[in-house]
Order: structure tokens, then sequence, then C-alpha cells
């Protein structure tokens, strides 16, 4: 056999130094904790903790932009976050809400700071409201659910689980601790999306920027007499699926004392509207880019949690994409108007039908299954109306989207009234109509 040279000796001695300093090289950076993003904290955040100061030591840029939502109490043209009466500013929600909470009060809600003094001053609040109404007011809600359980927590009355509830809306609700990974925390939202067949921990961030959001800002209803937060989802999330849903459980908030009809209140369904197809939501724009825009504190970009209209600062909430703000927002006020006024009419619409109806029932001879059929005419329209009505955007969020439904609900609303004079056989009960 050749022997090899002394130079190729050498070679092969260098190359099996080389290869080894780099296997150790490796199992070094293997051994090595997970690298942190950006600066180290400063503190260890328990799991689920409800004191966002606490979080705030780590990331003091979003800290001290969410305690800006306390004192943000600046007017939009049809909301922000004055605290205004809704009742006063539109009369005819007593007629619509007539028999129910919300023709006590119903005002417009401030900021997420606000949350907690809010809901514990509201008039709608008595000895025997449901713990469950705490469910999207308190970075307490992670922790208890964890400790209590969803069906528990929802059982407890308001006054009685308020005395574990010290911290408004804050860090917990939205991030898991330490990862800061955004996360879905109320137990209704996860339960809806495994409904749906839908795992949120498979979503990329981009879409947890909108799905944290809908930890709160959705339709739901409290299920039996343990007051079970549950969303109508089963069918899917739009208008006409949720209606579906509601009328295949057989389930109504009240009847209402006019037409008689059972009726359903809806809730700030922003998520529903928002994610029915929406411009923005199919060009990939996330809630947060819009109302969290990021911005900066020297060299440090952050998403501000000072969580407003874009509309009250448009330039960093538009103009990441447009070019001409100025347009946008004058765009914006455009389709707004456009949807107040279809939804207006819409309450006249609605409000014949309620006039209509109730005089056909104390009509003698009346039909009661047509007149039935017009109560459900009633219920019909009305959910779909409050579906924009209660939606934060004055139909922004899906102009499109908006604009049918309220045509629905009005169609709905003349079908519920031609019926009651069908039910009643006269025409006389339209005086004044």
């Amino acid at each position: 056999m050749k022997k090899l040279s002394a130079s190729a000796l050498i070679t092969i001695g260098i190359i099996l130094v080389l290869a080894g300093g780099l296997v150790g090289t490796l199992l070094y950076m293997k051994s090595q904790p997970e690298p942190v993003r950006g600066v180290a904290p400063l503190i260890e955040i328990s799991a689920l903790e409800p004191d966002s100061s606490k979080w705030g030591l780590n990331f003091p840029n979003q800290y001290s932009t969410l305690l800006l939502t306390e004192g943000n109490n600046t007017p939009t043209v049809y909301g922000g976050s004055n605290p205004f009466s809704k009742l006063e500013a539109d009369p005819r929600l007593l007629t619509l809400f007539a028999g129910y909470s919300f023709s006590i009060e119903y005002n417009e809600e401030r900021g997420h700071m606000n949350s907690l003094v809010d809901v514990r001053s509201i008039g709608r609040i008595n000895a025997n409201t449901a713990g469950t109404c705490y469910s999207c007011k308190s970075s307490n809600n992670p922790g208890l659910w964890d400790e209590m359980g969803m069906a528990e927590y929802d059982a407890t009355l308001f006054n009685d689980l308020g005395a574990h509830i010290t911290n408004p809306i804050g860090c917990a609700n939205c991030h898991e601790a330490n990862t800061m990974r955004l996360a879905v925390t109320n137990p209704a939202l996860e339960e809806a999306f495994e409904e749906q067949g839908l795992d949120w921990t498979t979503f990329t961030r981009q879409e947890m920027r909108s799905v944290v959001c809908a930890n709160c800002h959705v339709e739901y209803y409290f299920a039996g007499k343990g007051n079970y937060l549950t969303f109508p989802w089963d069918n899917g999330t739009n208008v006409d699926e949720i209606a579906a849903y509601y009328t295949e459980i057989g389930f109504s908030d009240w009847t209402h004392p006019e037409s008689g009809a059972a009726m359903i209140k809806m809730q700030h369904p922003d998520y529903e509207l928002y994610t029915a197809g929406s411009t923005h939501y199919a060009a990939g724009v996330a809630c947060a880019d819009c109302h969290m825009p990021y911005t900066r504190d020297g060299a440090a970009k952050f998403s501000t949690h000072n969580v407003h209209s874009p509309l009250l600062d448009p330039e960093p909430a538009c103009g990441t994409c447009h070019t001409d703000v100025a347009y946008v927002t004058g765009r914006v006020a455009t389709i707004q108007a456009t949807v107040h006024a279809t939804m207006i009419a819409t309450e006249d619409a609605i409000l014949a039908a309620i006039d209509t109806i109730g005089a056909a029932g104390i009509t003698p001879g009346v039909d009661a299954e047509l007149l039935e059929e017009a109560r459900l005419l009633h219920r019909e329209a009305q959910l779909r109306w409050d579906f924009i009505a209660a939606e934060n955007s004055m139909g922004f969020h899906n102009p499109e989207e908006a604009l049918r439904i309220l045509a629905v609900a009005t169609d709905l609303a003349r079908q519920a009234q031609l019926k009651a004079v069908e039910a009643a056989g006269t025409t006389d009960i339209l005086a004044g109509h």
C-alpha cells in the first residue's frame, strides 16, 4: 500500500481538527437557551398575571399607551370613546328595545381602562345580574376561568364575582405571559372555534392580530340557567347563519311588549362583520393594523395599545397602505353617512311594523297564525338591523355587507307590516303610516 505523504497527513489532520471544532461549536450552540426577542425581560411574569403594570416593567411602551385608553374620550361622528347616551341620541331605540334592559340605559363604550368602572355603573345591573357580564371586562378573567371553570364563573352572580375582579382589560386578555404570544383566552371563543373544526394555535400571527379581538368583540348569548357564555357560530359567523342558529335552538332575549315578538339583542359583532368577506380582511389587514398601528419611540418600533378609532389619528392607521390619507378619511365619511342614513330608514320601517303588529293584535277576529308570521318577520328584521347598529364601525368594517343586511332588514320589516294587515283583515291599522 502506498504511504501518504507528509503534506497529505497534515491536510487530513487539519480537516479532522476543523471537523471536530465544527461539531463542538454546533453542540455548544444547541445546548444554549432559546434567544429572547429584543431586550431581555427585567422580570418573569406569572402565567395569567392580571396586573398589567407588572407586564409594563418589561414592555413600557405598550403599557404606557394602554394607560392612555382611560382618557381618550374623544368622539367621532358616530361613536368614538365619548360616553354619550345612545337612547338620547336616537330616541327610536326606546321603542325598538321596549321591555328590555337596553331601553333603561344604553351608552357608548369608553376605552379599555374604563371597562370595570363602566360595567359596574350601568343602570342595567341589578342583584340578579349574571357574572357572565364580566366576561369581557377584566384581565382577572383568564385566571378565574382557569381556577373556577367557565360554568362556575358564569353561574356566579355579578356582585359576588366582582369581589374577585380588580383589574380592567389588560395584557392577560390577549397575551401569553413571557412569550407574549397572542392567545385565545376566552373559553367561549375556543369552544366556538372547536365547533367549526378550527384550531387557533395553528393560525398565523397576522391572523391572531384579529382573532384576539374576538375574545370580546363578537355576538354572544347566555345559554341556560347557568348563563353560560356561548357564541352562536355553529352554522357560521355571518348574520343569516347566526339568525338561523337562534331559530333552531328557539332562543330569545325578551318578548317585545307591543308586537309580542320573541326578540334577539345583538352585541357588538365587529369580528363577524369584518370577516364576512370585507375588502380589508380579504387583503390580509388585521384589526390591530388600524386600531393599534405600529409606532416608534426612538429606535423602538411597537404596536400602540391606545386602542381607538383610526379616524382620531388616521396617518399611522391608514398611511401605511394609503398614500392619500385625506382621500381615505373622506371616503370613510361618505360610507358611514350612507350606512347611517340607511340604518335610520330601517329603524323607521321596523317601528312601522311594531305599530301595525300591535294594532293587529287587538283587532277582533285577527288571524292568529298570520299574526305570528308577522311577529317572526319583526324579529328577523330587528336582529339584522341591530347587527349593524350594535357593531362599532357604522358599517365601515364591511360596507357592502352592512348595506346588504340593512336592505334585507327593511324588506323584512315591510313584510311584517303587510302580514299584520293581512292578519287583521283591514287597512285601518295603517293609520298614521
